[in-house]
């Protein structure tokens, strides 16, 4: 597992469609799984899936991201999982920390 969390500022689509794009774009085995939004008394929330096959580790590893708060103030949490090989415990990363690099300068920007 590899993960980025941080205090994001600015409006809440446009943040989530950097992401987004930014998934797809630096990714070329990447695909868009599912979301779940939810929008209410000026709470935005996003959680979206996605996967990708990892050259490193011959495998398939997913990254999830949550966009969630208010008044262009949000948290963003993005985590990565799979990639191993292993039956009981993990025995490399290297998927799941190369795709979470992929978008690392986008996240960092905001």
């Amino acid at each position: 597992m590899a993960k980025i969390e941080r205090i994001v500022k600015g409006d809440f689509h446009s943040i989530a469609k950097r992401i987004h794009d930014a998934i797809l774009k630096e990714s070329v085995s990447a695909t868009f799984e599912d979301v779940s939004e939810y929008h209410t008394d000026g709470l935005d929330f996003t959680f979206r899936v996605y996967e990708r096959y990892s050259y490193t580790g011959g495998n398939r590893v997913s990254l999830g991201f949550t966009l969630v708060g208010t008044n262009n103030i949000y948290k963003l949490s993005v985590i990565t999982s799979g990639g191993s090989q292993a039956a009981f415990f993990k025995i490399n990363t290297w998927g799941e920390s190369a795709f979470l690099d992929t978008i690392r300068d986008v996240i960092n920007s905001l």
